[in-house]
C-alpha cells in the first residue's frame, strides 16, 4: 500500500524563548481539539514534519512519541500514525487533567487584577475559535 505522507496540516510560527518541542506539540493538539486534524486523519512521518517545520528530526520524533502518549495519535504499523480517536474518560478525570494548568491561569489572572467574569470572557472567546467550523460533522 502506498502511503504519502501530508503536509503538515497545522500553522506554527516559532517564537523566541519557547523549546521548539513544546510550540509543534501545542500547534498539534490546538489542530486536534479544534477539528483542524479528524480522528483517523494521517499525520506527517518524523521525516515530513523535520523537513516541513525544518526542525531537527529528532525533535519531531520527539513529538510524535509525546503526542502517542497523550493518547491524541495512534501507529498503525507500515502506514504511520493518523489521529487517534478520544479516549472514554469520565469528566471528573478530564477536569482533573487540566488541574494544574486551571490553577496557572487564576494566580496569573489575580495577579494582573482581572476578575472572574473577564477570565470567563477571555476562556469564552478562545473556546469559540477553536470551535470546528459550522456545517462540518465534529
Amino acid at each position: 500500500m502506498c502511503h504519502s505522507a501530508p503536509v503538515v496540516p497545522f500553522r506554527l510560527s516559532f517564537v523566541p524563548g519557547i523549546p521548539l518541542f513544546e510550540q509543534v506539540v501545542y500547534a498539534a493538539r490546538k489542530a486536534i481539539v479544534s477539528g483542524k486534524l479528524r480522528p483517523g486523519d494521517a499525520f506527517p512521518s518524523i521525516r515530513g514534519l523535520s523537513r516541513e517545520l525544518k526542525i531537527n528530526p529528532n525533535t519531531a520524533h520527539k513529538v510524535i512519541a509525546h503526542l502517542i502518549n497523550e493518547g491524541l495519535l495512534e501507529v498503525k504499523p507500515g502506514i504511520g500514525a493518523f489521529v487517534a480517536e478520544p479516549r472514554s474518560s469520565t469528566r471528573a478525570q478530564r477536569r482533573q487533567l487540566l488541574e494544574t494548568e486551571l490553577e496557572h491561569l487564576v494566580v496569573e489572572a489575580r495577579k494582573l487584577g482581572l476578575s472572574l467574569a473577564d477570565v470567563q470572557d477571555g476562556i469564552a472567546e478562545h473556546w469559540r475559535k477553536l470551535e470546528p467550523p459550522s456545517g462540518e460533522d465534529a
